[in-house]
């Protein structure tokens, strides 16, 4: 649940205007609910997007981001760069560079997807870097033998974590780095290029330019069956217009896969 910025304690708030040179002004992200403080701090030497938590899941998740994002940063040009990152009076706070940038078009024939497909084809020949991420199954909540690999995964690419910038995409939030076969990141792309006017059929094809596209159908049907069940599990328990949007999207490509099968 994300939480106002005056909620911070002056111990916090103290660090981030010593940081910034002294003084700053503050606009609350307007996507995304995982950290609890998400924000643009901006100070006369230009601006930080901030993170910051206090509860014991937010520090967990936000610590996971950030060595994940450390991590891959190391092999990829994709994440934002750390600035800088603290621990005050129990909040954990991660300072990382800003990134100016339009979310992409997702729809089909845009050309933003090119630019989505040589992030993709990077991220499929990149081994997950040392450390100890999610698996398949305890990102996802189902399993499939075929999704075991040593691939790394960013496992949310849905637009709202892109950014098409002067410098070509980049990718934010790395909370959810997995270790997985490539082919997972493929599979959890349908549902986002669905939502942005694809068919399954048409995401599917779009997919199949990828060598890591599974041959193997059946995991591949269990794989959409198993996650539409997920998202529509969600969204009989919550009102969120995203989690009812994922639960048509994945319901949408569910049918197809029981279709061409």
């Amino acid at each position: 649940m994300r939480s106002d910025w005056d909620v911070l304690p002056e111990a916090v708030t103290a660090k981030i205007a010593e940081l910034m040179a002294g003084r700053y002004g503050v606009a609350p992200a307007p996507d995304g609910d995982h950290a609890e403080i998400a924000a643009t701090v901006t100070g006369p030497d230009g601006k930080v997007f901030v993170k910051a938590a206090s509860s014991d899941p937010g520090v967990r998740s936000l610590r996971y981001e950030l060595a994940a994002n450390e991590a891959v940063a190391k092999v990829l040009r994709y994440p934002p760069a750390i600035r800088w990152s603290y621990e005050a009076d129990g909040w954990l706070v991660v300072g990382t560079e800003h990134l100016d940038g339009a979310h992409p078009d997702l729809s089909p024939g845009s050309p933003d997807l090119g630019l989505l497909a040589q992030a993709l084809h990077e991220l499929q020949g990149t081994p997950a870097p040392d450390g100890s991420w999610y698996g398949a199954n305890g990102r996802l909540g189902f399993f499939h033998p075929a999704m075991d690999g040593e691939t790394l995964v960013h496992s949310d690419l849905n637009p709202a974590n892109l950014l098409v910038t002067a410098d070509g995409l980049r990718i934010v939030d790395w909370a959810y780095t997995t270790r997985a076969a490539p082919w997972v990141e493929l599979a959890l792309l349908v549902q986002w290029l669905i939502g942005g006017g694809h068919t399954a059929a048409q995401a599917e094809s779009w997919l199949a330019q990828f060598p890591t596209w599974p041959a193997d159908r059946e995991a591949l049907d269990e794989f959409a069956s198993r996650n539409a069940a997920k998202w529509a599990g969600k969204a009989r328990q919550r009102t969120e217009r995203w989690v009812h949007d994922l639960g048509t999207w994945t319901g949408a490509w569910a049918v197809y896969r029981r279709r061409v099968s």
